[in-house]
């Protein structure tokens, strides 16, 4: 008997409940999901209106709204999924229907029709108002509620950046984050146990990563990185999505302030890196956008990939061309400082063997390696370093000579040339001897011109104070 008297739910039904008897596995399955996910309707249609409308009206409906408030409870755990239908090949349309299918329309958003930044504003400001205005169900499903992206890294840090402004503008809490891994590496992914890539079409794979995103996962921390850039050139720049133009703060001389002409800031959490590995990536992006009838899936854009790295020399460099003119360190100054609080900045030695300088926040690279390693205790000591995670505070900083060391770094038969351990880096870019500098965000690359007559281009990445959320899978 319960409390009240009354027999359990499956008493004298050999164990099962009431919900098993009542319907089939599979669709009491569907309804056990929909009661821990699927948001009110008149909540989530709200939100949906003003995502559609910019805001406009949901602050003035809210009293008319809120007086529906007892006739709704809120969801154990309320979700909201963000879909780039443009990842996995052809599997991003097909997942999209599945997900409106078992949780509602007005609860799913195609990422190439709605930015993360307008749901965090407009459909976040809904509850938000909702719930000042006294709806407890609005308050409850804002407190509880949590994001389930589908998409690559480069889409997982687009939202995460999204969310970011809830703390800027101290509009907590910040809803935990799962991933349904539909890119090429998915390191994040792979990082929070999501695993790494999700390749079945069919309704009932769906169903179990959504009841993983409610009741198999719990929040977890992760660092964020800001990166700000300056630059002297008067050159166009295609510049990464994650990165966005600043207010160009005036320098201490007039001439500085005409020689630093602009500023731009982002924010990455896997990783930055400068050099072939981003100059390759560079050329696999332009070439994807000519020709998107290439990239089909994971497995297609890994092949071209390769063959990319060849052709432009990160495996087969030119008889006449040193490797080592190639290195990095023509171009680049760095230094770091190790712990918060140190005076000054450390210059870091950056071999001439070098060809790409990698800062990894994650212990996941290029689909799952770890570059970095496992350096010894005795070794860990001598350098001061601390064991390496995805929340301590500190970026690993390590180099790759060429494609075939790369290759033997991956499959841990080589060590990455480890450089450094810090909690904030500065990069000088300098032009004297190269008219261009190659770097990549989190998988987003561009190419960035270097003036041999101005100011080296500054580049300083800096820990953000308050950490992002995401949801490790059990």
């Amino acid at each position: 008997m319960d409390s009240n008297g009354s027999a359990p739910s499956g008493a004298g039904h050999g164990g099962k409940g009431i919900l098993d008897l009542i319907v089939p596995k599979k669709k009491g399955r569907t309804v056990l999901l929909k009661g821990r996910v699927l948001i009110p309707e008149y909540l989530r249609k709200a939100m949906c209106n003003a995502v559609a409308t910019s805001g406009g009206g949901y602050v003035e409906g809210a009293s008319a709204l809120s007086d529906r408030q007892e006739d709704h409870a809120a969801p154990s755990s309320p979700l909201i999924v963000f879909v780039n239908s443009k990842s996995g090949g052809r599997l991003g349309p097909a997942l999209a229907g599945h997900l409106r299918d078992l949780i509602s329309p007005e609860q799913v958003f195609d990422l190439n029709e709605t930015k993360p930044t307008d749901f965090v504003r407009h459909g976040l400001g809904c509850l938000d108002a909702l719930a000042k205005n006294g709806d407890q169900c609005a308050r409850l499903t804002r407190e509880r509620l949590r994001i389930l992206v589908a998409g690559g890294d480069g889409t997982v840090g687009w939202v995460l950046g999204s969310l970011a402004e809830l703390h800027l503008e101290h509009r907590g809490p910040c809803p935990p984050v799962g991933v349904i891994p539909l890119g090429t590496g998915n390191d994040l992914a792979r990082s929070f146990g999501w695993g790494a890539s999700f390749t079945s079409k069919g309704r009932a794979a769906v169903k179990d990563w959504l009841l993983k995103a409610t009741d198999g996962s719990t929040p977890q921390p992760l660092d964020c990185w800001k990166v700000s850039i300056r630059t002297s050139t008067k050159e166009p720049i295609k510049w990464p999505h994650a990165l966005k133009p600043q207010q160009h703060i005036p320098l201490s001389t007039e001439e500085e302030q005409d020689e630093y002409s602009a500023s731009f800031e982002g924010v990455f959490y896997n990783y930055f890196s400068l050099g072939m590995d981003a100059q390759v990536a560079y050329g696999f992006h332009e070439l994807r956008n000519r020709m998107p009838w290439l990239a089909r899936g994971p497995i297609a854009n890994k092949m071209i990939y390769s063959g990319y790295s060849c052709w432009q020399g990160w495996f087969c460099t030119s008889l006449s061309t040193n490797p080592r003119a190639r290195g990095v360190s023509t171009v680049l100054r760095l230094s770091v400082r190790k712990k918060h609080g140190d005076d000054g900045w450390e210059e870091v030695d950056v071999p001439s063997s070098v060809r790409a300088v990698v800062i990894l926040n994650l212990q996941s690279y290029a689909g799952g390696r770890n570059p970095w390693g496992h350096p010894k205790p005795e070794n860990m000591q001598k350098k001061g370093f601390v064991e390496a995670r995805p929340n301590d505070g500190y970026l690993e900083i390590f180099g790759l000579r060429d494609g075939w060391h790369t290759s033997l770094v991956m499959v841990s038969l080589l060590k990455a040339v480890r450089l450094a351990q810090a909690q904030a880096i500065r990069l000088e870019l300098h032009g004297e001897k190269r008219d261009r500098a190659y770097m990549q965000l989190d998988g987003e690359p561009w190419k960035h011109p270097l003036d041999p007559n101005g100011k080296p281009v500054i580049v300083e990445i800096g820990r953000v104070s308050i950490p992002s959320t995401m949801l490790k899978a059990t």
